[in-house]
């Protein structure tokens, strides 16, 4: 089966699954996730320039704010990736368009709780963050107005989600350059031309979100056949909207853990003093940006894993494994072979503060390290998430975070930074040993069960 044809066929049934497939799905979605943090760079330069440090700072503890309130709703997303890459595999269009009304639906919802309780969001945040009076007034500004776009970010995360199930990857990544194209414009235009400032970079943050949910609705639904439309009744079914709550909840403490993980380690990093503190967030990007490859694979082995499952077609599925781990392993060697031989530049890029650089040069070896040491546990997250196994990966993200906080007992008195950032890659290593340790059975007594049924 061509890659070039995976939109206009019904999906259904045995398919094959080459490595034009896998990364038909996994360039466009790793191009589209590169976009976000051209995004935050933009915005911190307009911000930069608005000739305040308290702007600057108040943007920047806004921007935290939303990556843990929003980024703790990805489970959206996920989850609905992998319900529809099922169906899409079953070739029953009816219920990929109930899944996706679900989710939606959900979306909408949750997005708009956040925004009736933004008052007490902030308030709790800046009790948590603590900024300054000054800084504090940005961030208000900043949240206050950013805040109307949750019910359609989180919109957008039941769509890209659909879209990603179906295994539309060029149109994951035109939603992801819209939203992000025009809020990157419109920051530098309204908050730098217009001179509206820190307001400025919040509506273009809002109108972005906006206009891809209306651009995204516009290309789903349309292409929606009216022969398979399903009825109310249908889409809120309680036994589906049980099951659905179920995954999403599996998947949200998933996510809660994977934060929990990182801000211990920015704690323990703040306890060595100031300086190790910056070069951790230095060196932090670095593993960011090898997230963001791995993602794009993990979100082909989503859909192809989902769509294998719904199509109960164990040769898919095992193709799909293993043609996504080669790519998430090879690519994953030669992020860190490049952040070893070019990491330093990166790092002056990033800092021009000398004794910042000098420290974060000393652990570069341990931040390159976490694409090798990462790349099983992004594949093993599609793999499951595909599957819809969301208690299997809470299980083992909980296990995988237990030896997280026993090397962090161990090494980090034994070897200081350096012990935090080696129990950082056992932390990536555990998850995806754990999961692939599962993987055999759970695929046997899946395949097993289809096949008798």
């Amino acid at each position: 089966m061509s890659a070039a044809t995976i939109e206009e066929n019904d999906g259904a049934g045995p398919f094959e699954v080459t490595h034009r497939l896998v990364l038909s799905i996994a360039i466009p979605m790793t191009l589209g996730f590169l976009t976000t943090p051209l995004l935050g760079l933009t915005d911190t330069a307009v911000a930069g320039r608005l000739g305040s440090a308290d702007a600057l700072a108040g943007m920047a503890v806004g921007a935290v704010l939303f990556d843990l309130l929003l980024g703790s709703f990805n489970f959206l997303r996920a989850s609905t990736t992998g319900l529809v890459a099922q169906a899409f595999g079953r070739g029953d269009r009816r219920d990929e368009q109930a899944v996706y009304w679900r989710s939606l639906t959900i979306a909408l919802c949750c997005g708009l709780a956040i925004a009736l309780l933004s008052p007490l969001l902030l308030s709790a945040g800046l009790f948590l963050m603590a900024p300054p009076p000054a800084v504090a007034e940005v961030t208000s500004t900043y949240f206050t107005i950013r805040v109307l776009a949750a019910p359609m970010a989180l919109a957008n995360y039941a769509l890209l989600g659909f879209v990603l199930g179906r295994g539309q990857g060029m149109t994951g990544l035109m939603l992801q350059a819209i939203i992000n194209g025009i809020n990157i414009v419109l920051s530098i235009t309204l908050g730098l031309g217009l001179g509206w400032g820190i307001a400025g970079i919040a509506w273009g943050t809002f109108t972005g979100e906006t206009v891809g949910m209306l651009a995204g609705l516009l290309i789903v639904v349309t292409r929606f056949d009216r022969a398979h439309r399903p009825g109310r009744a249908e889409i809120f079914a309680r036994s589906r909207m049980k099951a659905l709550f179920s995954l999403n909840r599996d998947i949200m403490i998933r996510t809660f853990v994977l934060i929990g993980a990182f801000a211990v380690m920015t704690r323990i990093g703040s306890s060595m003093g100031p300086l190790a503190l910056a070069a951790n967030a230095v060196l932090m990007n670095i593993f960011l940006v090898a997230g963001y490859y791995l993602d794009g694979l993990a979100n082909a082995a989503e859909q192809l894993v989902g769509r294998a499952f719904g199509a109960n077609f164990r040769p898919a599925f095992d193709r799909a494994v293993k043609l996504t781990l080669l790519w998430s392993f090879g690519l994953g060697v030669v992020t860190t072979m490049l952040f070893l031989v070019f990491g330093a530049d990166v790092i002056g890029l990033l800092t021009t503060t000398e004794s910042v650089r000098a420290e974060a040069v000393k652990y570069l070896p341990w931040a390159a390290l976490t694409a090798l040491t990462g790349a099983l546990a992004f594949q093993m997250d599609g793999v499951f998430i595909g599957a819809t196994w969301s208690s299997a990966m809470r299980n083992m993200m909980l296990l995988a975070f237990a030896g997280y906080i026993a090397a962090l007992a161990l090494f980090v008195p034994l070897l200081g930074n350096h012990g935090l950032w080696l129990a950082l890659n056992l932390f990536l290593a555990f998850r995806g040993i754990f999961l692939a340790l599962r993987l055999p059975a759970l695929a046997g007594r899946q395949f097993s069960a289809a096949g008798r049924s």
